[in-house]
C-alpha cells in the first residue's frame, strides 16, 4: 500500500473527521515515537479554520481509551451478559464464515449488514462490506435513521441533495436556522453566520427548543414539532397577498405555481399561528424579513424531518428561495445537505454486479426491532438469522429499543459486530471484532456541509489487533471462498476508487483536501437538476407514485390533546458533547454532559410535582426510561426533550430515551419519527438540583 509517510514515525499527519457532522473537519495529528499526542483542526482548510469541536478534539482519548477492544472476543456468557473470551482472529474468522456460509446455503437472505454513520468515510463505511454482501446475497438494508425524509424532500423539489455554499453564508443579510442547533451540530457554518451577524445580518432561529443557538439569534419562533410545513405554507400566504415575490423568477424557473399558490392562501397567519402553537405577528414578521431582505438563506438541518410529515415539510421549506429569487445571489438560497454534488463511481465501489441475477429484499433499518422478531412467511420471507453490526449501535439508537432488544436476545440469531468498544449492541454479540478508528486507517469522503474531498492518511499503526473495516470483509470474504478480484484491492485502491469526477488524487494526497469545481450560485438560472429542470413547486414524480404533487402539512402521528393519557410531546436532540452514541463513553466528555436529563418547562414540571434533580419516569406504551429532570426555559411548554443518545447501560433503569420512540415512518423517504412521539411523566424521587 503506498502511503505519503511512514506510520509510527514521528510526524504531523494529514486526515478527516470521519463523524456523522455536516462540518467533515480536515485534521492534522501529531505522532511521536509512532504515539498519537495531538489531534487538532487542519488551518490551510477553510472550511475547519484549524478550529475543531471539543468532542473531537479529544480524540486520542478515544484511541487510547483503556476499555478499548483490541482482539477479538466470543461470548462466553449468556446472551445480553456482556461476557466473553478473547479467540484469535483465525478462530473467530473462521466460525463466522462457517456460520455465515450455513445459514447462506439455506436462504442468503436470513442474513442482515446493519450499517450507518459511526465512519462516513467512503471506504471504511460501504465499500468492501458492499461487495461482501453482495456477493453474499444478503438482504439489503434501506438505511433511513438519520435524513431520508429531508433527502427525499429535496429531490422531489430541487432535484438533488445540494444548493448554497456554506461559505457564503457569511454575505447573507438574513439567515433563517431551521432545526439546527448550529452551536453543537454546525460549529462552523455558526462562526459563518457570526461573521455575518457581525456585518449587520439578521439571524432567526426556528426549533421546538430554546437552544444555545436560538439564545444567540435575534429572534427566535419556538413552533411545536412537526409544524414546520405549516408555518412555510403561511409564509407563502403572506408573501403573496403582499407580492413579495419574484414574479420573473417564478416564471421562468419554477414549475406548478398557480397550484402552490392557491395552497398557500388556505395558510392565514392566525390558522398557522394556532397549529404551530406561535404569535400571528411572528409569522408575519418572519414573512416581512424573508421577502424583503436580500440576500437570503435558509440552514436547514435534519431535526424538523424526523416527524410524520417531514419530507413534506423539507419540500415545504425548500419553496419559499425560489419565490423570493434568493437563489440569485451566491448568499441566498438553501442549504440542507450538499452531498449531492460528490459524483462518486457507486458501481466500481460497491460492486452490486456481484449480485447477479439475485434481487434480495430490502430491510428497512428504522424497522429494526419489528424485522428482528418476524417470523418467516410467503410474502415477507425467510426470518432474520444473522446479523453483521457495522459503524453503528442499534440497541441504543435505533427506535422503539425494547423491541430491538427483544430481537438481539433470541437465541437463534448470530450476531457479529465490528467495534472500537463494548457497547449496547456488542453486549448482545456473539462475536466481537476489533476495529481501528480514524487514526489508524486510510479513507476518503465528501461532505454534507461543505463542497470539498478530503483524504484520511493512517497516522498510527493499528493497535493491538485491530483491523480496519474493510479488512475485516476482506478476510471474510477469503474465509467464505470468494476469488473475485475486487476482493483482492487494498485501502489505497479503494480511495482512488472513490474519488469523485473532478478531483486529482494526487492534489488529495499532497493537501489532504481538494475543492470540487462548481459555481458559485448552482440555481442563479434555474437549471435544477430536476426532469423540468426547474424548482418543482409540483412533483408529477410523487404524483405519479399515488401522492399529493404539492407540499402540504401532515400532523406528526402523535399529538397530544387535552384529556390524552399521554399529554407531552417529546423531541430528542443529541446532548452537546455526545455525536449519536459515540463519545458517550469518553470520560471527560461524560463528565462535561453529566447525566442523562430530560428538560422541562416549569409550568409541566410544577403541574406534577417536578423539581430539578428529581428522578422521573418517562413513559408510553412502549416503555418507560427514567433520568433526572431540569427544569428550563429551554423547553415550551408541552414539550419535553430527552437529550441523548446515551448508551442503555448507563441509565438509570437500563434504558434510555428510544425505549420511547417509535417505528412509525415518514412520509417520503421512509424514515424514522425522532420527534414524533407522545408522553407522560411522573415524579419517581426527589432530589436538591436547582434549576437554571
Amino acid at each position: 500500500m503506498s502511503a505519503s509517510h511512514e506510520i509510527g514515525a514521528n510526524a504531523v499527519v494529514r486526515g478527516l473527521c470521519p463523524h456523522d457532522c455536516p462540518d467533515t473537519c480536515a485534521l492534522l495529528t501529531t505522532v511521536e515515537n509512532g504515539r498519537a499526542v495531538k489531534v487538532q483542526g487542519n488551518p490551510a482548510h477553510k472550511p475547519t479554520d484549524g478550529v475543531l469541536c471539543t468532542k473531537v478534539s479529544r480524540y486520542t482519548e478515544r484511541t487510547y481509551h483503556p476499555d478499548r477492544i483490541l482482539q477479538p472476543m466470543k461470548r462466553s456468557g449468556p446472551k445480553g451478559s456482556g461476557q466473553f473470551e478473547p479467540v484469535s482472529w483465525d478462530q473467530a474468522l473462521t466460525d463466522i464464515a462457517q456460520r455465515l456460509g450455513q445459514i447462506a446455503a439455506l436462504s442468503p437472505e436470513s442474513v442482515l449488514p446493519y450499517s450507518y454513520g459511526g465512519t462516513m468515510g467512503w471506504v471504511q463505511a460501504e465499500s468492501m462490506a458492499s461487495r461482501f454482501f453482495h456477493k453474499l446475497g444478503a438482504s439489503l438494508l434501506d438505511r433511513t435513521i438519520c435524513a431520508s425524509a429531508g433527502g427525499e424532500g429535496l429531490l422531489y423539489t430541487l432535484g438533488a441533495k445540494n444548493g448554497l455554499k456554506t461559505e457564503f453564508f457569511a454575505e447573507s443579510k438574513l439567515i433563517l436556522i431551521w432545526g439546527s442547533n448550529s452551536i453543537t451540530s454546525n460549529v462552523h457554518f455558526w462562526r459563518l453566520a457570526q461573521e455575518a451577524k457581525r456585518q449587520g445580518a439578521k439571524l432567526i432561529c426556528i426549533d421546538p427548543r430554546k437552544s444555545e443557538t436560538a439564545e444567540k439569534c435575534h429572534v427566535h419562533l419556538a413552533l411545536r414539532p412537526g409544524t414546520d410545513a405549516a408555518l412555510a405554507l403561511s409564509l407563502m400566504h403572506e408573501l403573496v397577498v403582499n407580492n413579495w415575490l419574484d414574479q420573473d423568477y417564478i416564471e421562468k424557473y419554477t414549475l406548478g405555481w398557480d397550484a402552490l399558490r392557491e395552497r398557500a392562501l388556505q395558510w392565514p397567519p392566525e390558522k398557522a399561528a394556532q397549529v404551530c402553537g406561535l404569535d400571528v405577528q411572528q409569522i408575519r414578521d418572519l414573512a416581512r424579513d424573508w421577502g424583503s431582505v436580500q440576500p437570503a438563506a435558509i440552514r436547514l438541518n435534519y431535526g424538523m424531518q424526523r416527524v410524520h410529515g417531514g419530507g413534506n415539510a423539507v419540500r415545504a421549506i425548500a419553496c419559499l428561495p425560489a419565490l423570493t429569487g434568493a437563489w440569485r445571489h451566491r448568499a441566498g438560497g438553501l442549504l440542507l445537505s450538499s452531498s449531492g454534488n460528490f459524483n462518486i463511481n457507486k458501481q466500481a465501489l460497491y460492486r452490486p454486479d456481484l449480485l447477479g441475477t439475485r434481487r434480495p429484499r430490502t430491510l428497512n433499518m428504522s424497522t429494526l426491532g419489528n424485522d428482528l422478531n418476524r417470523k418467516a412467511s410467503a410474502e415477507w420471507g425467510p426470518a432474520v438469522q444473522a446479523i453483521v453490526v457495522y459503524n453503528t449501535n442499534p440497541v441504543a439508537v435505533a427506535p422503539q429499543s425494547g423491541k430491538v432488544v427483544q430481537g438481539f436476545a433470541r437465541e437463534d440469531l448470530f450476531t457479529v459486530v465490528l467495534e472500537h468498544f463494548q457497547t449496547d449492541t456488542a453486549d448482545w454479540a456473539d462475536y466481537i471484532l476489533p476495529a481501528t478508528t480514524q487514526l489508524e486507517h486510510w479513507d476518503i469522503q465528501g461532505s454534507y456541509g461543505h463542497t470539498d474531498v478530503l483524504l484520511n492518511q493512517p497516522a498510527i499503526a493499528p493497535l493491538g489487533q485491530s483491523k480496519p473495516n474493510s479488512e475485516i470483509f476482506r478476510l471474510l470474504a477469503q474465509r467464505m471462498g470468494y476469488t473475485e478480484a475486487c476482493f483482492e484491492d487494498d485501502d489505497f485502491q479503494l480511495c482512488q476508487t472513490a474519488l469523485p469526477e473532478g478531483v486529482d488524487f494526487s492534489e488529495l494526497l499532497a493537501n489532504g483536501f481538494a475543492t470540487l469545481p462548481l459555481t458559485d450560485a448552482p440555481f442563479a438560472s434555474g437549471a435544477f437538476p430536476t426532469p423540468s429542470g426547474k424548482c418543482e413547486f409540483f412533483s408529477a414524480r410523487l404524483q405519479a407514485m399515488g401522492l399529493d404533487g404539492l407540499p402540504d402539512h401532515i400532523p406528526n402521528y402523535e399529538v397530544p390533546q387535552a384529556g390524552d393519557r399521554y399529554s407531552l410531546a417529546m423531541i430528542s436532540p443529541p446532548a452537546r458533547n455526545f455525536l449519536n452514541s459515540s463519545f458517550v463513553n469518553v470520560q471527560s466528555l461524560r463528565e462535561m454532559e453529566g447525566e442523562p436529563l430530560l428538560e422541562i418547562n416549569a409550568q409541566d414540571a410544577a403541574s406534577r410535582g417536578i423539581q430539578s434533580g428529581d428522578v422521573v419516569k418517562v413513559f408510553n406504551d412502549r416503555g418507560e426510561y427514567h433520568c433526572k429532570a431540569k427544569v428550563s426555559s429551554r423547553a415550551r411548554e408541552g414539550v419535553v426533550h430527552g437529550l441523548g443518545v446515551w448508551w442503555r447501560k448507563m441509565g438509570l433503569n437500563g434504558s434510555n430515551v428510544n425505549q420511547l420512540t417509535s417505528q412509525l415512518l415518514t412520509d417520503l423517504g421512509r424514515a424514522s419519527v425522532f420527534y414524533d412521539c407522545q408522553v407522560e411523566v411522573a415524579l419517581l424521587r426527589p432530589s436538591s438540583l436547582k434549576a437554571d
